[in-house]
């Protein structure tokens, strides 16, 4: 499919191969989706991309939602630099532990106490267990549609029926553990109801992507997530919100600032690492004082609270607070949004990007409003398509038609125009002939 020339990547790839199974280090990277190989990046600026043959994009893929602030952001850097002449890794508490925690829970008034950790499914495991151990309860309840990571029992399936045990969708998934999950489907009020009613002495919590953002961007409705906030409340179930896409993305207090929604557990990741592997969970006292070595709910990790890692953090998290930042960030978004869905529409292309904050997500569904996983087609050729026309072109996207995009600080009024006509001129060729 692809046009632009890539004899370095394509070597490289080859020779990955041989190293890494399918040659990648997490597999959404293969560009299975979108057939040909991946692209080899060598250096980002700013809101660019350049890849090891040279080729040069504009990136909305942004390391899959970290670089709020684009690449090689110059504070970000400096921060960084600044930390690594005194050493990378200590394995002992540092200041800057201190100082990103501060940063976060200054702002983020719903919990007291934070725990890092070094990824978004670390804090997911971890915040798990905690639940458990908090309430003595061995079932969680989450979504289908939402990722969690690939936590061994959130990598499940529903079932046969509305509210179903779940079953495991990887190998290696021991069956036992898939049965400790409960699996509905988002957006269903009498689903959530009728689960809970049949197993509320045992839902440890109830997991969820406030903004589901990794199987499409399925918008919730408002009234569902106050219903679940209230059927947690009214059986001791503790509201777990996965905000590591969510969380500083919308508003520096995420979904939970953006809805007014109030989780018990909260988890973050991306953002908050400033383009370094961080993860976070965090909860009131109350919780929080059950992990070790307060409590008895074990986590640990020999890399937690990496200076570097927190120095990049605490750069990007200072950028983010400054007043009217999440609204700049809206706006264009919407612009960028707007411009290419009045095309689309005027056209009459079965094409809207549907969008919140600074995220965006493709849909070829025809304008029809998706949330819930099994609402969106798995015939991805319009996106495939047309991930090859923006490549060609110099636009970069992740490589799936399931992927939300992001929109940095660094993409200026006018490289968002730019971009907006390469959309147009993309779909007029994908959608040509189909409609001609």
């Amino acid at each position: 499919m692809r046009n632009i020339s890539t004899p370095n990547s394509d070597a490289l790839f080859e020779k990955a191969q041989t190293y890494f199974p399918g040659g990648v280090n997490s597999p959404v990277r293969a560009f299975k989706s979108v057939e040909g190989g991946p692209l080899f990046m060598k250096k980002g600026d700013g809101c660019y991309l350049w890849d090891e043959d040279d080729n040069k994009f504009i990136d909305f893929n942004c390391s899959w939602g970290p670089l709020i602030l684009g690449h090689n952001h110059p504070k970000v850097y400096q921060n960084v630099m600044e930390t690594m002449q005194n050493g990378a890794s200590f394995g002992t508490p540092t200041l800057k532990e201190n100082e990103l925690a501060e940063l976060i829970l200054s702002r983020n008034t719903f919990i007291d106490k934070i725990r890092f950790v070094s990824s978004g499914t670390e804090a997911v495991m971890s915040a798990l267990r905690l639940a458990r151990g908090y309430t003595g309860r061995k079932k969680v309840l989450k979504f289908e549609g939402c990722y969690h990571g690939h936590v061994d029992s959130m990598l499940v399936k529903a079932g046969s029926g509305l509210a179903t045990l779940g079953t495991s969708s990887s190998a290696g998934v021991p069956e036992e553990y898939a049965n400790e999950t409960l699996v509905l489907p988002l957006n269903d009020v009498d689903a959530l109801k009728a689960c809970v009613a049949e197993h509320m002495d045992q839902i440890a919590c109830a997991i969820i992507e406030p903004i589901p953002a990794n199987n499409g961007l399925l918008l919730q409705d408002k009234t569902f997530l106050t219903a679940l906030r209230e059927v947690c409340t009214e059986n001791g179930i503790l509201l777990f919100f996965d905000e590591v896409i969510s969380g500083f993305r919308v508003a520096f207090g995420g979904a939970t600032e953006y809805l007014g929604i109030t989780p018990d557990i909260v988890t973050y990741g991306k953002i908050i690492g400033g383009g370094l592997p961080v993860g976070a969970y965090g909860a009131k006292k109350e919780i929080m004082s059950h992990v070790a070595p307060d409590g008895p709910v074990y986590q640990a990790g020999t890399l937690s609270g990496n200076p570097v890692a927190m120095a990049a953090g605490i750069a990007q998290l200072t950028e983010c607070a400054k007043e009217g930042f999440y609204e700049e960030q809206q706006r264009k978004t919407e612009m960028f949004v707007g411009r290419i869905n009045e095309y689309a529409s005027d056209k009459g292309y079965p094409f809207e990007m549907v969008t919140i904050g600074s995220i965006f997500w493709l849909s070829f569904e025809g304008k029809k409003r998706i949330q819930r996983a099994d609402q969106i087609d798995p015939d991805m050729t319009h996106f495939k398509n047309l991930f090859s026309e923006l490549l060609n072109r110099g636009v970069y996207l992740g490589p799936s038609g399931y992927e939300v995009g992001f929109v940095s600080q660094a993409h200026t009024p006018e490289v968002l125009a730019e971009a907006a006509n390469v959309f147009k001129e993309a779909l007029d060729v994908i959608f040509a002939e189909e409609l001609a």
